[in-house]
């Protein structure tokens, strides 16, 4: 089948999280400033990571797709698989705001992110092996050094926030400082897709 009918769904189910996460936002009973931050500090902090998360791999999903004409059962599966663990991070993202960053719930969503990172990276490996050798999108993905690199620091801030100072916040700080650090490194505009989408019109 063509692809239109996947990203269409998936951009409906991205939007439905980003939407749900900030339906789960404090609004403050008073008008002060120290209100907003009392109220709801911690939320705008969780929210926007995970908003940041969500806008990357939308991004991503995107101009994947642009390099895939059909899609077979196995793309649709691992597509779903991906969408499972986005799905999940209105929950994850809530928790670690109730509970103040709280060592556990900050574990369960580096968990989530690391989940998330699999379930991309089984989708991009499902869609190269159906294009077969020459596969346009491995040519564009090269050595995809930010996908190899992400794990290991999801896995850094997991570990952190379960070794490091569990009585106190150390441990979490570098956790959060982790989990913020990959989403930074994959705000940096990346231009291989788009360079072999070029190539491809050019070539037509």
């Amino acid at each position: 089948m063509k692809t239109s009918r996947l990203e269409a769904f998936s951009d409906g189910v991205l939007a439905i999280i980003i939407t749900i996460m900030v339906l789960e936002l404090k609004v403050p009973k008073y008008p002060g400033l120290s209100d907003l931050v009392h109220t709801a500090g911690y939320g705008l902090l969780t929210y926007l990571l995970s908003f940041v998360y969500v806008a990357i791999y939308w991004n991503n999903h995107h101009h994947m797709f642009q390099l895939v004409r059909q899609a077979t059962g196995g793309v649709l599966w691992a597509n779903l698989a991906l969408l499972f663990c986005l799905s999940l991070f209105p929950f994850t993202t809530a928790w670690m705001d109730e509970t103040h960053f709280a060592r556990i719930p900050v574990v369960i969503y580096g968990l989530n992110l690391l989940a998330a990172a699999i379930a991309y990276f089984t989708l991009q490996t499902v869609i190269i092996r159906q294009q077969g050798s020459e596969s346009p999108l491995r040519r564009a993905i090269g050595k995809d050094i930010k996908g190899k690199i992400s794990p290991v620091f999801y896995l850094a801030g997991i570990v952190s926030a379960l070794v490091i100072d569990q009585d106190g916040r150390v441990g979490v700080s570098v956790a959060l400082a982790c989990f913020a650090g990959t989403a930074i490194m994959w705000i940096v505009p990346d231009r291989r897709i788009d360079r072999v989408m070029r190539r491809h019109e050019t070539q037509d």
